[in-house]
């Protein structure tokens, strides 16, 4: 037997929350990887925050309505008409329900198990954050293929949790702070807001793609560099609970040996990004 849907404002177990810009071509796999997960008690709704669209990203994610419905989950689609994700993000968030609130990335693909995972992880009354383990998507250019050979070597990419393209917190965890800031990386500042020890990563993989050709991996970086800064800027007392493990000489001779290429790839484009003035404004670069 099929459950219900839930109700619009009855609370669920868990909440997705999938901001989306032009996200047309995207927007219904990503979906399809939500409809696919494992079962979770209670049921899931989804939430896709459309924001300042000009192609079919809602029409799109409405056309998977009726089979949210048939799942017995909860789809619902609001268009925002301010653009910027943290826009959307806001207005997303404000709609959920959920116990658990999962921060989706409209091109990032979940394998089934990962909501039953965050779910079980989340379900405690202290404060938590959760992610799945990053995997990066193929790569159809070579200069990212080597890039992403070293970036997932990195210590702060091995050490887990990273959560960029997907993160998820608890009530408590989400009581933390307050709306979603004017900030570049809301993913790096919801982070920063859990010690290492308050953060977990579960075994359940995401599909994360990484953007293509030197000239957008140089864009994106100085995107990320300037949104770490940002933070610690206005929030200097966040970098401290970060706990990034350090590569140090040894650790950067080792990745010189074993991905030689990566390392000449990762090394442009930080010399590339120190050397570059910052863009006025950034698109994904896709």
């Amino acid at each position: 037997m099929i459950a219900d849907p839930p109700r619009p404002g009855a609370e669920v177990p868990v909440s997705v929350i999938i901001a989306a810009r032009n996200e047309e071509a995207y927007i219904a796999d990503c979906l399809r990887a939500v409809l696919a997960q494992d079962d979770v008690p209670g049921g899931v709704e989804v939430i896709v925050a459309a924001n300042a669209c000009t192609d079919r990203t809602a029409d799109v994610a409405r056309s998977l309505g009726p089979d949210f419905t048939a799942r017995g989950w909860a789809l619902q689609v609001i268009e925002v008409p301010t653009p910027g994700k943290i826009n959307a993000l806001n207005a997303g968030d404000a709609m959920a329900t959920g116990r658990v609130l999962v921060f989706l990335d409209a091109d990032v693909r979940c394998d089934p198990p990962l909501l039953a995972q965050l779910a079980q992880a989340l379900d405690t009354d202290a404060p938590r954050y959760a992610t799945g383990t990053l995997q990066v998507m193929p790569a159809r250019t070579w200069v990212t293929r080597q890039y992403a050979s070293l970036w997932t070597r990195l210590p702060f990419v091995k050490g887990g949790a990273v959560g960029a393209g997907l993160f998820a917190v608890n009530r408590a965890g989400r009581a933390r702070w307050g709306a979603f800031p004017d900030i570049i990386s809301d993913d790096t500042y919801v982070r920063m807001q859990f010690t290492p020890d308050e953060r977990i990563e579960l075994p359940a993989r995401y599909h994360w793609p990484m953007v293509e050709g030197l000239g957008n991996l140089i864009r994106v970086r100085k995107r990320q560099d300037a949104g770490v800064q940002e933070i610690h800027h206005k929030y200097p007392d966040l970098p401290d609970r970060e706990g990034k493990g350090h590569i140090g000489a040894a650790g950067l001779a080792r990745l010189f040996v074993t991905v030689p290429a990566g390392f000449v790839i990762y090394a442009l484009v930080h010399i590339a990004v120190r050397l570059r003035p910052a863009p006025s404004d950034w698109t994904r670069g896709r």
